[in-house]
């Protein structure tokens, strides 16, 4: 492989055989337990591979993309993820009557479920994702938090789970309002709750716990102190079987809604590359000595001050990875696939690594671009960007019925260039590319988001969206 030069440092050396397809599939058989554009994305890494493929869906999703491209297809319930998706026993027996030797999990659904892949080793199928040890120890909050700190992490003041509600009081009262809720067993701003007056905690609490026992079936939750403007950072990482340990920069995810990211870039326009490299270092230690394995994001808020905090580790590839491929020109989820088959991965040093220019990524979907409720329904019409330094991950087509049963995730445009500005410019015209007919998107949202003050000059927080929502449009 040539070497792939920055816009702003030197070459980005990869050794030739790190991204060169093994001579032997690693696996004969996998099993994607997911749908969408991350079932189809792991399908494409398979083949690749020369590795065959099995998709499972629920009965609305027989014609889904995921189900047309892979090798074999298993109906495994209807359209509740509970009887589908997330149903455990379905999945494994489809892994076993389809000879599957591995279970992709994807993001979402079972990704960070430990039980799950303590079942797949038991029933001898390869779970491709970290030990359920690693998830446990990362996976959960509570104790990632403890991790983080016997690791030299920055972290903000926090508590412990929360008992009840009157230990919920007494935390708060000694953190210092505001504070955040959040469940210990799960992400995705499920179980969340701020709170900024003392009136609220007690409520908050009931709330929480009642959202995080509907959402992961574990009612625990902690809290930490609430920074009012913050920037959201992610660290990715991954780590082979033989003591490999790469960080591979970072990603700015700060424009969220609800918690739920929107758009994403890497690298982050507040990151320097002495803070890159001084995480980096602490990262490393903490895989290694944590056994961790396959990949990981590490998550952390920068404060006004630019200093980081770590919030919280999300076990598995994340929705936003192909930033971080775009910036280091290389395949996450096939990396991912062959450090789970026992490959000892080659790659450089990461410390001696520059990125390869800037990357923007915008999360298209179908939701109400006022009220943004999710929009089910026909798409009459579908018409992604193209052109240089743009790709579009998607699971969707025209004719396709989204249904109302899962996220409102229809694609993901991704757009590389040389430089952030120039990557600005080239995503503000693949979203007026964009074509969508039937249902309704939040493209709109993107392109308000792109004329931004505080987005065109890199200091956008987890607020700009809530305060330009707020605003009239002309």
């Amino acid at each position: 492989m040539s070497n792939a030069s920055s816009g702003g440092g030197g070459p980005i050396s990869v050794a030739p055989k790190s991204l060169a397809r093994p001579s032997v599939p690693p696996f004969k058989k996998i099993l994607i337990a997911n749908r969408g554009e991350i079932a189809l994305r792991i399908i494409r890494a398979c083949r690749e591979l020369g590795i065959a493929t099995v998709a499972v869906h629920s009965d609305v999703d027989t014609r889904a993309l995921h189900v047309r491209f892979a090798d074999e297809a298993v109906c495994i319930g209807p359209a509740q993820a509970a009887r589908s998706y997330l149903h455990i026993p379905a999945i494994i027996s489809a892994a076993e009557i389809t000879g599957a030797d591995a279970i992709h999990p994807g993001y979402g659904f079972l990704s960070e479920n430990p039980e799950f892949a303590r079942l797949c080793a038991k029933c001898g199928v390869t779970f491709i994702g970290p030990t359920p040890e690693a998830m446990r120890a990362w996976g959960d909050k509570v104790t990632a938090r403890g991790n983080a700190k016997r690791f030299g992490f920055p972290l903000l003041p926090g508590s412990e789970v929360l008992r009840d509600a009157d230990h919920a009081v007494e935390e708060a009262r000694r953190i210092g309002l505001p504070v955040i809720m959040k469940a210990s067993g799960g992400g995705g701003g499920r179980g969340m709750r701020i709170v900024r007056t003392a009136d609220e905690v007690a409520s908050a609490f009931r709330q929480a716990t009642n959202e995080a026992e509907s959402g992961f079936k574990n009612p625990d939750v902690y809290m930490e102190k609430f920074v009012e403007r913050p920037k959201h950072i992610e660290f990715q990482v991954l780590a082979d079987n033989h003591g490999g340990v790469w960080t591979l920069g970072e990603r700015e995810c700060s424009l969220q809604r609800r918690h739920q990211k929107v758009m994403e870039e890497a690298p982050s326009p507040a990151m320097t590359p002495e803070l890159r490299q001084e995480m980096g270092e602490v990262i490393r230690k903490a895989i290694l000595e944590t056994n961790y394995t396959s990949l990981g994001t590490l998550e952390f808020i920068m404060d006004e001050d630019r200093k980081l905090y770590f919030l919280e580790m999300n076990t598995r590839v994340q929705v936003e990875h192909p930033v971080t491929e775009m910036v280091t020109g290389l395949d996450l989820v096939s990396l991912q696939i062959r450090v789970a088959s026992g490959e000892k991965i080659e790659l450089p040093d990461t410390r001696q690594w520059s990125f390869r220019g800037h990357s923007i990524e915008c999360r298209i979907n179908a939701e109400d671009p006022r009220t943004f409720a999710p929009w089910p329904g026909k798409i009459t019409e579908y018409f992604p960007p193209g052109g240089t330094g743009v790709r579009v991950d998607s699971g969707v087509y025209g004719g396709w019925t989204v249904p109302q049963h899962y996220d409102s995730l229809l694609a993901k445009l991704i757009v590389h260039a040389s430089s952030r500005e120039e990557a600005i410019i080239r995503m503000r015209r693949a979203l007026d590319e964009f074509i969508v007919g039937g249902i309704r998107t939040n493209i709109e949202l993107h392109k308000r988001l792109l004329e931004d003050d505080e987005v065109k000059s890199g200091e956008m927080t987890t607020r700009t969206i809530e305060r330009l929502i707020a605003q009239p449009t002309a």
